[in-house]
Formats: structure tokens, C-alpha cells, sequence
């Protein structure tokens, strides 16, 4: 790695005062400080439109400030490029290249030696574990592995700063924490890192955050600071109408603060017993019958949400101008089916004779890795694409599910292609008011509704392609039920989206859902997945496990395990070469291990290990296994079993 000057060792590796940038009028970043020490993660989180990518791209040297000072290892921006990398929010690879040849275009750029190419492209393709793709065109990778080779690409002139700007947005749970596992590797050697990330669970990993919002640093500390700094409990409840029990407790005063899930609902309380009492009361009063209460730690998502909102307010979602009566259906009627569909291309089988019946009403989310099978799934469910053998069902069709009329019933907001760049965002709902049929007197109003929704009020006149990739996908959203449909496919809904901003897409979701509306989401945010009343797992084209968060996590066997210790990468680096990789992660100073033994004997077998390789264990404790955990499980276990075959 290059070395920084001496005699700024002891200083910041990156040091920020009162830095502002302008744009004619608009203040986008107001005078912010920053100290960033050698070697440490540090995250930058906020909602749309904060200040990050100014941010990012003053300190890469791309844009020059308006005021204030910056330096990076003593350097200024510009002067410090030779050793700062920058991975931006928008892939920089060329598609046409090949993997070899996109790391030897940014070496010669770098005016790297051949051999320093070779040598160091080599290494870090075969640390990505992508030794084998590189004579692949960049544009058929997946994204997962476009994001890997774009950090490949960033560190090959082996920087000692890289700036990743919402580096893994768009990518699989299982790349994302690969991803997170190497940066946490190259931070033990030294490197200094500034992460933007939409996603919470990967702030967690940062040794400290800062939250940044309308051009200035609101609060700055560890994750467990700003978790504790919260001064809530979480309270997880289970009951029959979790639509009707969030309604009348967020009336009712008796919570700090009521989200919805899947199959409970997350109450935020000053004290776990007297909240549990006070909800209690509260629904009994109302005639809900509470099935259970479980009290759990907050998450830094809750602490985010709740800082927020003390900024901005609630971002409650405008009620949408409902036109369309939905008929009375039977609970059990299925509005999207799949028996035994398949899908070839050629040799390749994409998906292989899966079977799905999801009913109106229901919310059911497709999960897995980059290249499983799920886009191509939806393709086919929605009519997009003819299934090579299987029988569809769709909105009760199932012989003309491509007919005009199941058409002007479904709603679909693509991954890839949702909205025209070069369009406004008034032309592109026009566009696709009249692709759906909305009746003409009906289209104002919901356009209307779209820009309120997506916080955007006053400016259809915008090119959509300007737009932040967040803001995009609420209009994108917004587009895909103009027409009000009763089947709609949400192909990774709130990719990019802030927390705030995807609280309130899923409340949209949700009153969708409770209207009688059938969807399907796919979602790399596990988190997220726990919004969906039943989930799939789809690991190399077939569904392979199936059911609600709750059994879904209740099903796994094994337990996970949270270790403190005083060399935490060594600690991981050397658990991994002991047990299958994929059951150990690090997050920040906290190693997570996932143990086929019960929690006793888990702790007491790892801490034996560490320990006769010179590792103390600080800490150690049983912890609850996130959804992320039981995905990452479930992928490795059938790609095993597949080996074994």
C-alpha cells in the first residue's frame, strides 16, 4: 500500500472544516466538520438529497468546494488522488471490456507498471473469488460482481483511502456480506474507508457513524452509542389484525412508535413492562386479542428513523385517490399461481418447476442471490415471458394471462427499467397513465399524488433521469399503480431508498395489501423482507424453503453467537479457516458465529479455539438470528448439498 507522509501519521487521515458546497442557490452541504481516523470504517448515512454524493465528490477531488478546507493525509483533494480511491454511486466500469481488461485500462490510467497490473489485478480478483470471470464482458456480470470488480478497479492503485459511495446497493445479502467481510480485512491493513450506505444492517459494521441531513452533521458515534443514545426499548407484538392494532395504537399515545411487519408489529417504548401494559390495555380496550410480547434490543435503523423524524417530521404517505371498488373475494382465492414453471435457455435452466399460490391480499416476498431466478420468475408470472413448461395463473386467468384485460390488472415496477431518463417526470406518467388505461378525468389527481408521494411536489418539469436514484424509485412506485391494480410485482422496490422514505413505501404497501391487492416483492434488504407476510427462498432457479419470517427463522437449525474479543479481525480470519466461511461475520468490533452446538457450548467451543491461537474473548453471548443469517444459511447449504450431488 502506498504510504502516507511521516509526519502526518499521527494526524486524521482525513480532516473536513466548515466545508460548504453551493449550487447557484442551493446549499447543498453547509459547513460540515469531519475527522476520520487511519484504518477505521467510518459510515455516512441520510435520507435523499442530504449531501453525501457532494460530499463524496469534493473529497475525491471530482468538484471543488465553495468553502471550508479539506485534507487527506495532509493533501488536498486534488493533490491527493494518487492515493485516494473512489468507488461511485453509479457503476464507473466500461460494459464492453472485459474484467481483465476494464483493471488494466484503470492501471495503465494510473500509470501502473504491467507487472504491478497483473500482480495486484490478480490478487484482488482471486480475494473476490472472481479468478475465473476474468475474461467476461463487464455488462454480463451480475451485480453483485460489477460492484466487486468496480473495488478491484478502485484498488489497484492501492490506495490508502477509498471513499464508497453506496457501494452495495442492488447487490445479493451473500455478495454484500462478502463485500463487508473484505473491507473489514483491508481496514486491518491500514486502509481508511467513508461508507454511504441506505441500508442500517450495514452501518452496524462501521466503527462510527455520522447521520447527515440537509448539508449538516446532525450526530456522530459508534452504533451501540446511537442504539443506546435512543433511550427506548423494542417491543415485538403478535395479534390477529396488525393492520387494525398498528391503527389504533398509533392513535393512542401509549408508544413512542408503532411499524408494521410482516406477521408483528415493533413498538418503541421508554420502559418494556409499562409499555407492554399500556399497549395491552390499549388493544383490549378496542376488543384485539394479543397473542404474545417479546421485548428485544432497538436496531440503529430505529435510532435513524427516530432522529429523523425530530428533523422533518413523520413522513406519512398522502392518501391515495382511491377510483376503483375491489371486489369481495374468498380469503383462499389465488391471484398468483405457478404449477411445476419452468424456464430454459438452451442448455441453461433458469428456473426450475416452481410452485407458488399467493392470495389476494397477501404480500409475499421472493428472496435470493443475484442470478437465482427471480426477475425471470416475475417475467413469467406477469406475462412478460412464456414459461418453457408449467401452467401460470393470473388475476383468475389462466390461459390469457397476456390478454388486454389481465393487462389492465397488474401493476409492475421492473428492477432494471421502470421509468424513461429522457422523459420529464410529468411526460413519463402521462405515458404510463395512458399505457394502463387511467381514465383521462382521473389523471391529474393521481399525478398529483405521484409528486406529493414522492416528494417532489411542483416539479414534473424535472428530467427523471436527474433524479436521485431514491426519488426515482417513489415515482417509479408511484407510476406502477396509477391504474390501481389487484396483482402487483415490485421487482426490488426501494433499492437506494433511505429508511425514512421506505417507511413510507411500505405503509403504501401495506394499505395496498389491506385493500385486497395481491403482491410480490423481491427485496436484497432482509430487513425489508420482513414486511412480507410469507416468503421464498429461490436458490438457483428453484424455491427452496417457504413461510413466514418468523418460521422461516424458527426452522433453521444452529445458533448464533456475538463474541467480543481483543483482535477481532484475527479473530475472524481465523474462525474462517476452521469452520465454512459463510458462518462467521464481523460487524465493527463484534464477530458473529453461527454454531451447530447450543449457546453454552458454542461460546465455551469457540472461545477454546481463539484462545489457543493467542485471542481473548471479552464478551460473548447468544443473540438472535436475523433474517439475513437464515438467507445466507439456506443459499450455502443448497449450494453445498449441490457439490454433494
Amino acid at each position: 500500500m502506498n504510504q502516507a507522509p511521516a509526519s502526518f501519521v499521527e494526524e486524521p487521515a482525513i480532516r473536513v472544516r466548515g466545508l460548504t458546497k453551493n449550487y447557484g442557490e442551493t446549499r447543498a452541504v453547509r459547513g460540515i466538520d469531519l475527522d476520520v481516523r487511519s484504518g477505521e470504517i467510518y459510515g455516512l448515512i441520510g435520507p435523499d438529497g442530504a449531501g453525501k454524493t457532494s460530499t463524496f465528490q469534493i473529497l475525491g477531488g471530482v468538484m471543488e468546494m465553495t468553502a471550508g478546507e479539506a485534507l487527506m493525509f495532509g493533501e488536498k483533494p486534488r493533490a491527493a488522488r494518487q492515493f485516494v480511491g473512489y468507488l461511485t454511486q453509479t457503476f464507473s466500469l466500461y460494459q464492453d471490456l472485459t474484467v481483465r481488461e476494464n483493471l488494466r485500462y484503470i492501471g495503465e490510467l494510473r500509470r501502473l507498471s504491467k507487472r504491478d497490473i497483473e500482480e495486484r489485478g490478480e490478487h484482488y480478483l482471486r480475494l473476490f473469488n472472481m479468478s475465473r470471470f476474468t475474461e467476461r464482458l463487464a455488462g454480463r456480470l451480475s451485480g453483485g460482481m460489477k460492484q466487486k470488480l468496480a473495488l478491484a478497479c478502485a484498488l489497484i492503485t492501492e490506495p490508502r483511502i477509498l471513499l464508497l459511495d453506496e457501494p452495495t446497493t442492488g447487490v445479493d445479502p451473500v455478495s454484500r456480506r462478502e463485500f463487508w467481510d473484505t473491507l473489514s480485512e483491508l481496514s486491518s491493513h491500514g486502509v481508511t474507508m467513508v461508507v454511504a450506505t441506505p441500508y442500517l444492517d450495514e452501518a452496524e459494521r462501521c466503527s462510527r457513524v455520522s447521520l447527515m441531513f440537509e448539508g449538516r452533521i446532525r450526530e456522530t458515534g459508534t452504533p451501540k452509542e446511537l442504539r443506546d443514545g435512543l433511550g427506548l426499548r423494542r417491543l415485538e407484538l403478535r395479534t390477529g389484525d396488525l393492520g387494525g392494532a398498528e391503527e389504533i395504537l398509533s392513535r393512542s399515545g401509549a408508544v413512542h412508535d408503532v411499524q408494521r411487519f410482516g406477521d408483528r408489529l415493533d413498538l418503541m417504548v421508554k420502559d418494556a413492562e409499562e409499555g407492554r401494559r399500556k399497549a395491552g390495555e390499549v388493544l383490549e380496550r378496542e376488543g384485539f386479542k394479543v397473542e404474545s410480547f417479546r421485548e428485544a434490543d432497538p436496531t440503529l435503523e430505529n435510532a435513524f428513523v427516530a432522529t429523523l423524524r425530530d428533523l422533518e417530521g413523520d413522513l406519512e404517505p398522502p392518501p391515495f385517490p382511491r377510483k376503483r371498488e375491489f371486489q369481495k373475494r374468498p380469503k383462499e382465492m389465488i391471484a398468483i399461481g405457478a404449477e411445476n414453471v419452468s424456464k430454459y435457455y438452451g442448455d441453461f435452466v433458469a428456473v426450475k418447476g416452481i410452485n407458488l399460490g399467493i392470495k389476494y391480499g397477501e404480500i409475499y416476498g421472493l428472496l435470493g442471490a443475484n442470478g437465482a431466478g427471480k426477475t425471470t420468475t416475475i417475467k413469467m408470472l406477469c406475462g412478460l415471458l412464456a414459461p418453457s413448461g408449467g401452467q401460470v395463473e393470473l388475476a383468475g386467468e389462466r390461459e390469457s394471462t397476456r390478454s388486454s384485460f389481465v393487462r389492465r390488472r397488474v401493476g409492475y415496477m421492473s428492477q432494471k427499467f421502470s421509468l424513461y431518463d429522457d422523459l420529464t417526470i410529468g411526460e413519463n406518467l402521462d405515458f404510463f397513465a395512458g399505457v394502463y388505461g387511467v381514465p383521462r378525468e382521473e389523471r391529474e389527481e393521481k399525478k398529483r399524488w405521484v409528486m406529493e408521494f414522492s416528494g417532489l411536489k411542483g416539479k414534473q418539469k424535472l428530467l427523471t433521469g436527474a433524479l436521485p436514484g431514491g426519488w426515482k424509485q417513489r415515482v417509479a412506485f408511484g407510476s406502477a399503480i396509477l391504474h390501481e391494480p389487484s396483482v402487483l410485482f415490485l421487482d426490488e422496490p426501494t433499492s437506494g431508498v433511505d429508511p425514512l422514505a421506505r417507511r413510507s413505501f411500505w405503509k403504501m404497501i401495506n394499505e395496498i395489501a389491506d385493500r385486497g391487492v395481491a403482491i410480490l416483492v423481491t427485496t436484497h434488504y432482509l430487513e425489508e423482507a420482513e414486511q412480507c407476510n410469507r416468503l421464498g427462498f429461490m436458490v438457483d432457479g428453484e424455491v427452496v424453503a417457504e413461510g413466514t419470517p418468523t418460521s422461516v427463522k424458527a426452522s433453521q437449525s444452529g445458533t448464533l453467537i456475538e463474541l467480543v474479543t481483543d483482535r477481532p479481525q484475527e479473530a475472524s480470519n481465523f474462525l474462517k479457516k476452521k469452520m465454512e466461511r459463510w458462518r462467521v461475520s464481523l460487524f465493527g468490533d463484534r464477530l458473529h458465529v453461527i454454531t451447530d452446538k447450543d449457546a453454552e457450548s458454542g461460546i465455551a467451543a469457540v472461545t477454546a479455539i481463539l484462545k489457543g491461537n493467542g485471542i481473548r474473548v471479552l464478551r460473548a453471548s447468544r443473540e438472535a438470528r436475523s433474517l439475513e443469517d437464515v438467507f445466507i444459511a439456506i443459499v450455502e447449504s443448497k449450494r453445498i448439498g449441490g457439490k454433494d450431488q
